[in-house]
């Protein structure tokens, strides 16, 4: 788990994601030593390629150093808010709030996110002398470390070193800091994915440079240009500024349609009034399905909000596309004739929810106006969020926050109707209510967003703040006071998601279509302490105890590897009981996390697999510090068995430290 993580980063430098990447899609650019042949590439790509040699880029110090942290895992774990998870509001949510430093949140995503995320929003630090950026970062490499893991002199890892551990606020301190969580960013996003950054004229253009080295140039959409006041400020020394600006790139801007919040209504069309009377259509087979891998989607009727659908047959699924006809029952409203045209031109689609959509044909979509990268009176200003803020606390807390509006539209643009909304810098979680508003405006819609917020120590910040500063924190300190809830940041914009949903529910009749909980989960850094207990740890050990178990919290562990092995936040893991013995189920995963694993429960788990056709998951994972060497040897030596045996089972074992 953890041990095993921090023995891997030890070999990590600054290029391994790259060779990695090359490695997989080149192994023939390697020879015997895994060691990388130039030559062999450049003859590989040499056909139609165009090679140029007049190229620039950015650079800065702690540009080399950004990609090790891009490319070193988290030593966190993912804790588990269960009390707050388990309220009926939250316990069927799929919005999820992240309390913790947001490069590991961004490193535990990436996990079970990859390519899923549809728009990032973001609104970082704008390292204007007086917001409060300062680079600080817990890593704890020496000028040697540097040295060898980014092939460079001490002199420059001494600099290096210094940048990030003093507090520094240059341009190269807050490009480092942005840098590995941009890279990160891109491979969250869908190939059709896009990311707005909002930012001013402080890093603006180093940002574009960045992005640039990050997004690839040919995937820069705009910088578009927001006015945040009505009314310049006179007291300013030379001009009066009234604009920020958003920029705005796309995984792959050949994919990215056109970014619009005019024209065509909806950016996916409905198939069903529910006005009209109930009818039969037919759909044929290879009709789209969102949802992945293979499957069955039972036959019944299903409620989507305010839209019911029965399918009369089983649906079964692969890779996006049905394989058999189905009769689905609804209140269409378009013909036999349309449905089937629909399907023939892969408009129509099954929702990840069971419901049925289609996406607007390409000449609706020419009809849509595009935004202009001029955002004026309706993308909302800094006077409206500063109104917003006070109707939703009864006090301004946050200076810098931005307007529903501006989000909302960014969003919408983006023809959100099922996708993810991230936000990694989430604040006072104007993002959580942009989506929250927008679900409620958009009845087919189910948006859902993650956010990410560091739990700032506001008692600490009190300490360092000036005068000015001293007032406004102490402010939000006796407000979370009296919610009686810890002095930290992330408590605010959690409190804000909670009071936009309950006021969504009282103004709403149909709310209860609204998704407005989210579940909430802690990153949590182990102390020395603990990791030293993991270095001494001895795998030959003949009795074992749950001290080391009771350190992380079985639950703690389960979220954790849900997530590394690629089933999100929130899975459903199902307890499997085999003798007196609970184990954790989830899809193609059996999880053993406690002790006291023992022969019986070995004869049970053997009799599931030989018993259950449906039981049969290809990786049992163990917290190997539940486990004795004899347990692990039982365990390893009955399952070679029973791979070997009449059913064939192909088995892993996957012991984790």
């Amino acid at each position: 788990m953890i041990k095993d993580i921090v023995d891997a980063n030890e070999n990590v430098k600054s290029n391994t994601k790259e060779m990695e990447i090359l490695h997989e899609h080149f192994p023939q650019c390697f020879n015997s030593r895994n060691e990388f042949d130039i030559d062999k590439f450049k003859e590989l790509i040499s056909d139609n390629t165009n090679v140029i040699h007049e190229g620039y880029s950015l650079d800065f110090l702690g540009k080399s150093y950004a990609k090790l942290l891009a490319s070193i895992d988290t030593t966190t774990v993912i804790k588990p808010d269960i009390e707050h998870n388990n309220k009926p509001e939250n316990k069927e949510s799929k919005n999820i709030y992240i309390s913790g430093d947001n490069l590991d949140a961004l490193k535990h995503l990436l996990k079970s996110y990859h390519g899923s995320v549809k728009c990032i929003y973001i609104d970082p630090p704008y390292n204007t002398g007086s917001d409060g950026f300062v680079y600080n970062d817990k890593f704890n490499f020496t000028a040697d470390d540097l040295e060898d893991r980014l092939s460079i002199d001490h002199e420059q890892a001494v600099k290096i070193l210094d940048m990030t551990s003093r507090g520094s606020a240059s341009h190269s301190a807050w490009l480092t800091f942005m840098a590995p969580r941009l890279q990160i960013a891109r491979d969250l996003l869908t190939n059709d994915g896009v990311i707005f950054i909002s930012i001013d004229d402080n890093e603006q253009s180093n940002l574009k440079l960045l992005c640039d080295n990050i997004y690839g140039e040919e995937n820069f959409i705009a910088v578009l240009k927001w006015k945040r006041k009505k009314q310049p400020s006179f007291l300013a020394t030379h001009t009066a500024n009234v604009m920020e600006y958003v920029l705005v790139y796309a995984k792959n801007s050949a994919l990215l349609q056109k970014l619009s919040i005019e024209g065509t209504s909806d950016f996916t069309k409905k198939v069903i009034n529910i006005s009209n009377g109930e009818s039969v259509r037919h759909f044929k087979s290879h009709t789209r399905v969102k949802l992945p891998g293979e499957g069955v989607i039972p036959a019944g009727r299903y409620k989507i909000r305010t839209m019911e659908v029965e399918y009369l047959d089983d649906v079964k699924y692969r890779d996006g596309y049905t394989e058999n006809d189905v009769d689905v029952l609804s209140r269409f409203s378009v013909s036999q004739e349309k449905i089937t045209s629909y399907i023939n031109d892969g408009l129509l689609f099954i929702t990840a929810q069971k419901g049925l959509r289609r996406d607007v044909s390409k000449e609706e979509i020419g009809k849509r106006k595009s935004i202009t990268d001029l955002l004026l009176s309706e993308w909302g200003d800094n006077q409206e969020s500063d109104e917003e803020i006070k109707h939703i606390f009864g006090a301004s807390y946050f200076d810098y926050a931005k307007p529903v509006k501006l989000i909302y539209n960014l969003i919408k643009c983006n023809q959100p109707e099922e996708s993810i909304v991230l936000d990694f810098f989430s604040g006072s979680a104007t993002t959580a209510h942009a989506v929250m508003q927008y679900n409620a405006e958009n009845t087919d819609s189910n948006v859902r967003y993650i956010l990410v917020q560091l739990p700032e120590d506001l008692d600490d910040n009190y300490k360092k703040a000036d005068a000015t500063d001293k007032i406004k924190i102490q402010n939000v300190i006796s407000f979370l006071d009296t919610l009686k809830k810890p002095h930290r940041l992330d408590e605010i914009g959690m409190e804000r998601i909670k009071r936009v949903g309950n006021e969504i529910v009282n103004k709403q009749s149909d709310s209860d279509c609204v998704d407005i909980g989210f579940k909430h989960y802690t990153l949590e850094e182990q102390t020395e302490q603990t990791l030293d207990k993991l270095e001494r740890f001895d795998k030959n050990v003949t009795f074992t105890d749950d001290n080391i178990l009771s350190l992380f919290g079985r639950e703690t562990v389960l979220e954790t590897w849900m997530v590394k092995d690629g089933y999100g936040f929130g899975a459903d893991v199902k307890p499997v009981k085999l003798d007196e013995y609970t184990a954790y189920l989830m899809d193609n995963h059996l999880y053993l996390v406690d002790t006291d694993f023992d022969k019986d429960d070995m004869v049970a788990l053997i009799d599931k697999y030989n018993g259950e056709t449906e039981f049969n998951p290809e990786n049992i994972v163990v917290f190997g510090y539940s486990f004795t060497f004899a347990q692990l040897d039982m365990l390893q030596h009955n399952l070679i068995t029973l791979n070997d045996g009449i059913k064939n089972k192909k088995v892993n074992v996957d012991v984790r430290y």
